[in-house]
């Protein structure tokens, strides 16, 4: 298994009626139970990190009982008790992180502050097994290395909320990577695979009130996927037409390689937000003019919302989107205090210290390397971009796809509301359109979108002949007289229509 786009914004917030990750929740449930209970944990209500949507519950689903199947699960793939118990320990440190309070400073306006007695603080770093002072000043306060000089400079409240912020967001996506690569290592098999099947789970095309960098990233996803899509359904119409000795001549259709430039391509979206990340005062709006000045006007699939100078519009094969600029720079840059990636490596615990050594998991599952993954971890240099890896991934994954035989599976959602015997028509043709349905059919109409095997024609029409002119031997004879026959009947019906 391969992690592409962990939704980690959903860590730290979740928009109304929307939950955090469902472990958060279980653990919530079950926080009487006594392996739980040096976590000092309580109803979802108590953490800020799962009460933002302000519905911690869902209909008909056991929380607790969702957790007992989630630590067999665990078990099963070989995470077994001890692990399991540092992985709680974690995922509690995170809810218990959301709630450390960062306030003013009383004796300096713009410098933030976290109280020596802060109940939650002192649960974070016990159960991270990490310094305490040191966590608490790391969380006010950034370190700037310069030629010869190091500067330690206060952060205010909005930056050091920000900061907590995104240690929680790593540290819950490093524990996702760690999962996964312990999954990956429990079912893999001594003999290499020749052959393998592939499963790409994507809900497809999205589009909101407001857009944000996670469905900037998930439409791209969706460009790329659109186009091996089409390029695969031309591909099999050709092959079957050129298969049948078909007279055909090749369907014009829609390419969204312009759209794809557009993001990818040099001082595309993608480009000059990197370039944007990389400048000290880099910010949404200087993004913004830039991107305004390379392509509007320039570019067909872009352009500027009428009302807005930090958003612009992306005209995508399913629809036109805004996505608003806010928050894509700072989420490019995914960044996280160094000294904060310092005190995890210095963790009393192993799994807390291993988790951090590096961004890639996949080492610490090799017998041969595992002794050593914790002495001497180092800070991983030239850490790109959450937009420039998901470029990666991408180009990997089709890579994959255009070496294999892929099928497709749509799934379209009658209702948004889950509810039988409704349905939506409007909002099943916006799905239709968007997961390329609609394209398909006009690909298919655009040829030959009747197909049936002689067998299955000769069987069905066979009676509308007298039997000596049915030949058992030869399906497709037979199916050709039938053909001549009804063309002929059609086209005295029609002389007939135009003579009366």
């Amino acid at each position: 298994m391969r992690t592409y786009l962990l939704e980690k914004s959903r860590v730290v917030f979740q928009a109304q009626d929307e939950r955090n990750y469902h472990i958060f929740y279980q653990m919530c449930a079950s926080y009487e139970l006594p392996e739980l209970s040096e976590l000092k944990l309580g109803p979802p209500e108590d953490f800020y990190y799962t009460n933002q949507g302000e519905d911690a519950y869902i209909e008909n689903v056991d929380d607790a009982a969702t957790f007992q199947e989630t630590k067999d699960a665990m078990e099963l793939l070989g995470i077994y008790s001890e692990s399991q118990r540092m992985m709680f320990r974690v995922l509690a440190a995170i809810l218990h992180l959301g709630n450390v309070q960062i306030s003013q400073s009383q004796k300096k306006e713009d410098e933030a502050q976290v109280e020596n007695g802060d109940f939650h603080l002192h649960m974070v770093s016990g159960l991270l097994g990490i310094d305490k002072g040191q966590l608490q000043k790391w969380l006010c306060n950034r370190k700037i290395v310069t030629t010869g000089e190091i500067y330690i400079v206060p952060l205010d409240v909005m930056q050091a909320n920000v900061g907590r912020d995104a240690l929680a967001k790593h540290i819950y996506a490093q524990l996702f990577k760690w999962v996964v690569e312990h999954i990956n290592a429990a079912m893999a098999t001594t003999a290499k695979a020749k052959q393998f099947i592939g499963v790409l789970d994507i809900y497809g095309f999205e589009t909101f009130e407001v857009n944000s960098f996670e469905q900037f990233c998930i439409n791209y996803a969706n460009e790329k996927l659109q186009q091996q899509f089409n390029l695969h359904v031309f591909k099999l119409e050709q092959e079957e037409y050129v298969r049948e000795k078909i007279s055909w001549s090749f369907i014009d259709f829609y390419d969204n390689q312009p759209c794809i430039d557009l993001i990818e391509a040099k001082l595309g979206v993608l480009d000059l937000l990197d370039e944007e990340c990389r400048m000290p005062k880099g910010s949404d709006g200087s993004w913004a003019r830039k991107l305004y000045k390379q392509h509007l006007g320039k570019a067909q699939h872009f352009a500027k919302p009428r009302m807005s100078d930090v958003a612009f519009i992306i005209r995508h094969y399913a629809d036109d989107v805004i996505y608003d600029c806010d928050g894509f720079v700072d989420k490019n840059r995914d960044t996280v205090n160094e000294e904060h990636l310092s005190l995890l490596r210095a963790s009393e615990f192993e799994l807390v210290a291993e988790l951090f050594s590096t961004d890639d998991l996949s080492h610490l599952f090799q017998p041969r390397k595992r002794t050593s993954s914790r002495v001497g971890a180092k800070a991983p240099k030239g850490k790109k971009t959450v937009g420039s890896e998901f470029r990666d991934s991408l180009k990997k994954l089709m890579e994959t796809l255009n070496s294999t035989s892929p099928h497709y599976i749509r799934c379209i959602k009658p209702n948004d509301f889950k509810e039988a015997f409704e349905f939506d028509a409007k909002r099943s043709i916006q799905q239709l359109r968007a997961c390329g349905v609609l394209e398909t059919i006009r690909i298919s109409a655009a040829g030959y979108p009747s197909r049936w095997t002689y067998e299955d024609f000769f069987y069905r029409y066979r009676m509308i002949l007298p039997s000596n002119m049915v030949d058992w031997e030869s399906y497709k004879d037979t199916c050709r007289v039938i053909l001549e026959k009804y063309i002929q009947v059609l086209e005295t019906y029609f002389v007939l229509y135009l003579a009366f």
